[in-house]
């Protein structure tokens, strides 16, 4: 089946699993900006709903049912995703529902939930970025199968590092931090420069290379 097949049964066999409010709020609920997601961040990036609940339900540190626009819940990740307009949630927010925003939050990841949230903006108009940055969250979850898999993990972490300096980093440093030998720390960073997410930086001579960097357009993402 196409995306709008399984987009249809998949909202569909919530529906039908659920009552009362829990099935209201599903049928009231699912609006526009978490269609949107679905289309343009978690499908492209997953292929699949499989583990993902729709308006899911969770109590707040007051016992109050409170509804995240998504779960995703996989072995020992339980992942809150929430979309959010400006409107709703900075102009027409008061001091109170700010608090209670941030009590909630600290609440459910006492409770072993991750929140993360999304701009609607970004959703709708910078989908690539909402997927590296689902992608990045979820890899430090997800199981891995093989050794390229793995790769893209080490990949991905040595991203997160140069991210942390500042968006450069020597060879040594990934050695450290990876528990890697040079030879392959080398050709990883090759490779990551190959894909262009790294710029290399040689010194005075112009033959070895000193440091790396990350491309500008990475940096855009990270710097809007």
């Amino acid at each position: 089946m196409g995306y709008e097949q399984e987009y249809e049964a998949f909202i569909q066999r919530h529906i039908s699993s659920r009552s009362g409010e829990r099935r209201g709020r599903l049928e009231r609920g699912h609006q526009h900006a978490e269609a949107l997601f679905l289309l343009q961040v978690w499908w492209p990036l997953r292929g699949s709903f499989s583990g993902l609940h729709p308006e899911y339900e969770v109590l707040d540190w007051r016992g109050r049912s409170y509804f995240a626009d998504f779960a995703f819940i996989s072995g020992p990740l339980r992942l809150l995703i929430e979309i959010k307009g400006y409107a709703a949630h900075v102009k027409e927010m008061d001091r109170q529902k700010y608090c209670n925003e941030l009590n909630r939050e600290t609440f459910l990841t006492a409770m072993g939930y991750q929140v993360i949230s999304f701009a609607y903006d970004d959703v709708e108009r910078r989908p690539e970025l909402c997927q590296t940055l689902l992608r990045m969250v979820l890899s430090r979850y997800m199981a891995t199968a093989g050794p390229a898999a793995k790769r893209l993990l080490t990949e991905r972490e040595v991203i997160r590092l140069m991210i942390r300096q500042g968006g450069r980093v020597r060879l040594q440093e990934v050695c450290e931090h990876c528990a890697m030998d040079p030879k392959t720390a080398r050709l990883m960073m090759y490779s990551l420069c190959d894909k262009g997410w790294l710029v290399p930086v040689k010194g005075g001579n112009g033959v070895r290379i000193v440091r790396y960097e990350l491309a500008q357009h990475v940096l855009d993402y990270w710097e809007e």
